[in-house]
């Protein structure tokens, strides 16, 4: 989630006198596209209170990994002193309960959606990074806590990249309009740190707000292939809706919207009750497990 002008269309002044609020939950349900607050879950699970190495305005765009017992999970943490995001961490034993870390990732710009991932037996992240001017590629050289950039793989400005693996190849969304939220760019390479190549049918989508920018981990649900996206319109992260890509190779794309979506919206909680934009599943013994974002904006 990048700064963005205040006076921009659709988005919120940050500045700190402002309650402008993300908060990170936990939603459980029998399927991905089919959720709600995880019962045994005080949602939200983590909130700028919990930040206790910088002075954190905000917190939003979770990702988790489950990793020899205990759940990671990475996430923005906007930086009330910087102004700029720093990438964060909290670990739970349930998926539940969460506890704050450290901060993991600064760089001189702002950092945001921590998308993190295995590939070869290491780990990897492609954050937004739009003060880089590019797409960057990270490896922990010891997980979970140092990460070491490893290359630029896209050149221009990004947001929320969305790496996955499908049909022998990797893919990556992203939106390269990302003070509009409305269009979704595809590439693809042989593997992360390879040369990446925008797909022929790319851009998917141009001047839709509703449908574009990336809200969440591509997911293969069943031999389904599902992309989570933000319903900017008429403000940014008003919910978030999913697609199911029912054609895809490496000269077409076709993907139509599921029966369920949306299937993030406000529910008038007290940390959700003016939006949500993101969503990270997992199959947790033959349930699902995700976390989420929300927003209140007084």
């Amino acid at each position: 989630m990048e700064i963005i002008d205040p006076n921009a269309v659709g988005r919120r002044s940050k500045d700190a006198s402002r309650p402008w609020t993300w908060s990170i939950a936990m939603y459980s349900g029998p399927s991905p596209v089919r959720m709600g607050a995880a019962p045994g879950a005080s949602n939200p699970v983590i909130s700028a209170a919990d930040v206790s190495d910088v002075p954190a305005r905000f917190v939003a765009d979770p990702f988790m990994l489950y990793v020899d017992g205990l759940w990671h999970m990475f996430f923005e943490v906007l930086n009330n002193q910087s102004n700029k995001g720093d990438i964060g961490r909290a670990t739970s034993h349930d998926g539940l309960t969460w506890r704050y870390e450290r901060i993991v990732l600064q760089e001189p710009f702002h950092l945001s959606y921590p998308y993190v991932f295995r590939w070869n037996d290491d780990f990897y992240m492609t954050p937004e990074t739009l003060g880089a001017n590019a797409v960057r590629l990270y490896r922990a050289t010891s997980f979970p806590d140092q990460w070491t950039l490893v290359k630029d793989l896209i050149p221009g400005p990004h947001a929320d990249p969305s790496i996955f693996q499908h049909g022998g190849k990797w893919w990556l969304f992203t939106c390269p309009t990302p003070h509009k939220h409305d269009t979704l760019a595809l590439y693809s390479a042989n593997d992360p740190a390879s040369t990446w190549t925008e797909h022929p049918s790319s851009p998917i989508i141009a001047g839709n707000k509703s449908v574009a920018r990336p809200g969440g981990r591509v997911l293969d649900y069943d031999g389904r292939l599902l992309r989570f996206t933000q319903d900017c319109y008429p403000t940014y992260g008003k919910q978030v809706r999913a697609f199911e890509i029912t054609e895809f190779t490496a000269t077409t794309y076709k993907e139509h919207e599921v029966k369920e979506s949306p299937i993030l919206v406000p529910d008038g909680s007290s940390w959700n009750a003016s939006g949500m934009h993101h969503i990270d599943p997992h199959r947790i013994n033959g349930s699902w497990l995700a976390c989420v974002d929300g927003l209140v904006d007084f």
